[in-house]
């Protein structure tokens, strides 16, 4: 599978060709389109980003069974990675989803008021479930990360990150609710194409963060664990 990877050599637009998901990713590292023929490496230099947690990331986003290698996780500072997934964050909880909520309340106004009540009470369970989420790790799981860079905190006094592989709440099921009452349920409206493109974009939804989770679980979960091996 190796010779598949992307390289900081290839070009950056080819990313996208590859993989358009990936749209959602490059925001993230400060990077916008218009980047011309430049590569990968060129880009991320300008943006002043990592390259090497840039491949990892958009490696990880694209090849399914890509694992990283140990020693590749210290080719950049925790710093760097917990700055990418604040701003994933960010971007789900002030960009994706509010638009997502405009489209969901939009199809409400096509439904009976029984139906849009439902569908709007499922939306909003979704929203407190992923807030929730988001918060824990950035109120527990990152500042204990930083404590273990810093030499202020020890994995032995009362948290680890397994507690937080644990207590890693799938927010894909209520999406998964969400996405049948929609399939399945709600009765057929005039407004067809409204219902496709909230679909269409829950789908993109569950799929981001899909990776979101993976890129959490493949670098930050071994990236701490050796970190706190070395504080034992």
């Amino acid at each position: 599978m190796k010779h598949l990877l992307f390289t900081e050599h290839m070009k950056t637009a080819d990313l996208i060709h590859a993989n358009y998901r990936l749209l959602f990713v490059l925001p993230r590292f400060g990077i916008q389109l218009g980047f011309g023929d430049r590569s990968i490496g060129e880009v991320c230099r300008q943006n002043g980003c990592s390259v090497d947690l840039f491949l990892l990331v958009c490696n990880l986003c694209t090849f399914n069974d890509f694992l990283p290698d140990p020693g590749a996780l210290h080719a950049f500072t925790v710093d760097e990675l917990t700055a990418y997934l604040r701003r994933s964050h960010e971007d789900y909880l002030q960009h994706q989803i509010p638009e997502i909520r405009e489209r969901v309340l939009a199809l409400v106004g096509c439904c009976e008021a029984k139906n849009g009540r439902v569908l709007e009470r499922f939306f909003d369970d979704y929203l407190r479930e992923v807030v929730r989420h988001f918060e824990y790790e950035e109120a527990v799981v990152f500042p204990y990360v930083h404590s273990l860079v810093a030499g202020t905190g020890r994995a032995d006094e009362g948290y680890s990150i397994g507690q937080f592989e644990e207590n890693h709440s799938n927010i894909e099921e209520k999406l998964g609710d969400l996405k049948n009452i929609l399939i399945k349920y709600l009765p057929d409206l005039s407004c067809g194409a409204l219902r496709n493109n909230l679909l269409l974009d829950l789908f993109l939804l569950e799929g981001d963060l899909s990776k979101h989770s993976l890129i959490e679980d493949r670098i930050l979960v071994p990236l701490v664990e050796q970190l706190e091996g070395e504080r034992r």
